[in-house]
């Protein structure tokens, strides 16, 4: 798994720029409207089940960017885990303000839905950051700033952990499905949004984590 990173002249940086390039475009000139629209009408009304409510916001919640930075300042102060964390550091704070600009260049509105489900126990509000955007990047959604950061903490983590659970590992991308889905689900974005955003949290995790040398976690230890 540790060709998984790359660099600027790899395939995998060429194909997933494209990908994301494609995906935007087609938000921008509003060429996925219907569907999105019909998905998220879809959810808005099938919600009520006081439990899959609270199950879910307590997932969307996790991929908070203070929440996520917190498990990243720990295993920071990790000495054997601590490339690790400065990887996850860097990647959430380039993925948030990344994010939050191309929320504003591409302008796509939330869906702005009433909460007709549960009550819960906390108001689940977007978190996006970036200067000189008018605010912006707080009501547009695409991309989704909570799919990305789990698409990347998700990546790191498998590539971590590959070599001690190589069949297991991969049930971290659990995660981010379900990320992706609770974002839908509390009505903060439709389904492209969270689509882009798990492709370019992929995309910067393998590039950065590259840039970062997060492979040399498995040369052997100097003694």
């Amino acid at each position: 798994m540790q060709n998984w990173l790359f660099d600027i002249r790899s395939r995998s940086f060429v194909l997933l720029t494209a990908l994301f390039l494609f995906l935007t475009s087609l938000v921008f000139f509003e060429l996925t409207d219907d569907f999105d629209q019909n998905v998220i009408l879809f959810f808005s009304e099938n919600v009520g089940n006081s439990t899959l409510d609270l199950v879910m916001q307590y997932v969307t919640e996790s991929g908070d960017v203070f929440n996520m930075m917190m498990f990243a300042i720990i295993i920071l102060l990790i000495p054997k885990t601590r490339r690790v964390g400065i990887t996850l550091l860097i990647l959430i704070v380039i993925s948030t303000l990344l994010t939050g600009y191309i929320k504003c260049g591409v302008d796509r509105d939330r869906p702005f839905l009433d909460w007709l489900g549960s009550e819960l126990p906390f108001e689940v509000e977007p978190d996006s950051f970036s200067l000189f955007c008018e605010g912006r990047s707080w009501t547009a959604g695409f991309p989704s700033g909570h799919a990305a950061r789990s698409a990347m903490f998700a990546f790191v983590m498998v590539y971590v952990l590959s070599e001690k659970f190589p069949r297991g590992v991969h049930l971290i991308w659990l995660y981010p499905i379900l990320m992706s889905l609770s974002r839908i689900y509390v009505l903060q974005h439709y389904p492209l949004d969270v689509i882009g955003g798990t492709i370019l949290g992929i995309f910067l995790a393998g590039y950065v984590s590259k840039r970062l040398k997060l492979d040399e976690i498995f040369l052997p230890r100097k003694i």
